[in-house]
């Protein structure tokens, strides 16, 4: 097994409670030209401020926290608007040149939007990555226990290699990235900010919502992941093959070519598990590389694709020609996955964050239980939970993973065909939130922001204090058979 580490992607204007217009921030922003990716262009304002790596430590690293503010278009705005990326590790900076540019845009009706690189991401990432020596052989298959061993080495040797280049480990953690919300909020002048996230964004304003209470003014989520919730239920993966499943017999071409998926997943898992492949794979420079496919190879590429509808699609299309004989497409795939000689490596943000926020016993013996029958064992948020415990003192502990308990307006996307974060895990992530509105947007997958208009309009709704009830938005699937 050889696959580089999968695991190493607003405030009322007429509310009554809105907060005061933000002040100037305290240390001068630099007005420059934002360009998205596809070439639009606005003016915006780059800002930073200084926060403790490690705030437990008073003599510890300051770290310097970047992020890009566009200007809100009302006359009179209304708390900043932050968005927080997903991850652990992505970039808000990188996010608003992407698809979600017009959102951002559309977001300047009711505040300043505040595109956030939060500590150890993009251009706040004071950490170098870490290059181990270990690496994972090409030409043989491995076991469970020696592909998670070689993990768990890698771990414990980037460990020391941060902490020789004097990086507090104990600084990463969601607890502390929540406090630097608090002192953005201080930094623009705001009495309240709102959060805007997806993913692991959501983990964040759920946590913020704990430590910051009153200070936010609303939050939107998508696709909430739960303060328990870093490592997901197997069970609920295989639940979500057959809501997949249920899409596809929508189809009667589609159904009769994939009559039942989790079948030829196991089929294809069991037969790999035999007899591992090998597959050549052609280099740029002419040459090939002789890569062995084993059980674990398909595991963990599959819960790298399983996020959205289209990518899960495409994965079931590359089982189908397995369980027929040709590796073609899969050799394809491998391609996008796969670094010839590099070592397993690590960013310190993404690691840490993960490990401190952990798992309790009980989620623990529940996975390990259903991880023996299901499809893709434990291997959705690897290195966790196997990674659990691996850098000393990191764990947050049970009372952070008890779920918020808030009346802040809130306002939660679920998609339901979400590989990652089930339907019925983010009710359960929000079930303190006493002001909540649900909406499920049927057909959506675990980046659901920009798939429909309907769902910029119902922010837009929801941030102009209409009243916004649980309801559904539903988005037409993505192609269930290739050429059509």
């Amino acid at each position: 097994m050889k696959i580089i580490s999968l695991a190493a992607t607003m405030l009322l204007m007429t509310c009554a409670c809105a907060a005061e217009i933000a002040a100037e921030p305290e240390s001068p922003e630099v007005s420059f030209t934002f360009k998205s990716g596809s070439g639009e262009e606005t003016e915006a304002f780059r800002g930073e401020f200084t926060v403790p790596e490690n705030r437990a430590n008073p003599d510890g690293r300051q770290l310097t926290i970047n992020y890009v503010r566009f200007a809100s278009t009302a006359a009179n705005p209304g708390a900043p608007i932050v968005y927080l990326a997903g991850g652990p590790g992505g970039s808000g900076i990188e996010t608003a040149k992407g698809r979600r540019f017009s959102l951002f845009m559309a977001m300047r009706e009711f505040g300043d939007v505040i595109a956030l690189d939060q500590r150890g991401t993009g251009a706040s990432d004071q950490t170098p990555r870490c290059r181990s020596s270990v690496f994972l052989p090409p030409d043989q298959a491995l076991s469970d226990a020696q592909y998670v061993q070689l993990h768990l080495d890698s771990i414990a040797e980037c460990e020391a290699f941060w902490k020789s280049e004097g990086i507090d480990l104990n600084g990463y953690t969601t607890l502390e990235n929540a406090a630097d919300l608090d002192d953005l909020r201080a930094h623009l002048g705001a009495e309240k900010i709102t959060l805007w996230g997806i993913s692991y964004g959501s983990h964040l304003a759920l946590t913020a919502l704990k430590t910051m209470g009153e200070r936010i003014d609303r939050v939107i989520i998508a696709s909430a992941e739960g303060l328990d919730q870093t490592v997901k239920l197997p069970a609920r993966t295989d639940a979500y093959f057959d809501r997949l499943q249920a899409a596809i017999n929508t189809d009667p071409t589609a159904a009769a070519m994939m009559p039942d998926i989790k079948a030829l997943i196991a089929r294809v898992h069991a037969r790999v598990e035999n007899a591992p492949l090998t597959i050549s794979l052609p280099q740029k420079d002419g040459t090939a590389i002789d890569l062995v496919v084993d059980r674990i190879t398909l595991q963990t590429i599959s819960s790298a694709m399983i996020a959205d509808p289209q990518n899960a699609v495409r994965l079931i299309w590359i089982y189908l020609a397995m369980d027929a004989g040709d590796t073609a497409p899969l050799a394809q795939l491998l391609g996008y996955f796969y670094e010839p000689g590099e070592p397993i490596s690590w960013s310190a943000m993404s690691l840490a964050m993960d490990v401190a926020s952990g798992i309790s016993n009980e989620r623990l013996a529940l996975v390990n239980e259903q991880a023996k029958t299901a499809l893709l064992r434990d291997y959705l948020n690897f290195p966790m939970p196997q990674a659990r415990g691996t850098i000393g003192g990191l764990d947050l502990g049970e009372e952070f993973r008890n779920g918020p308990v808030s009346d802040v307006p809130t306002l939660l996307f679920s998609g339901t065909l979400d590989g990652r974060t089930y339907p019925e895990s983010q009710i359960e992530a929000t079930a303190g939130l006493t002001n909540l509105t649900k909406v499920t947007v049927i057909n959506a997958g675990h980046n659901l922001f920009m798939t429909s208009p309907e769902v910029t309009k119902t922010i837009q709704a929801f941030m102009r204090g209409e009243a916004v009830k649980d309801g559904e938005i539903e988005i037409a699937l993505p192609s269930l058979v290739p050429g059509e």
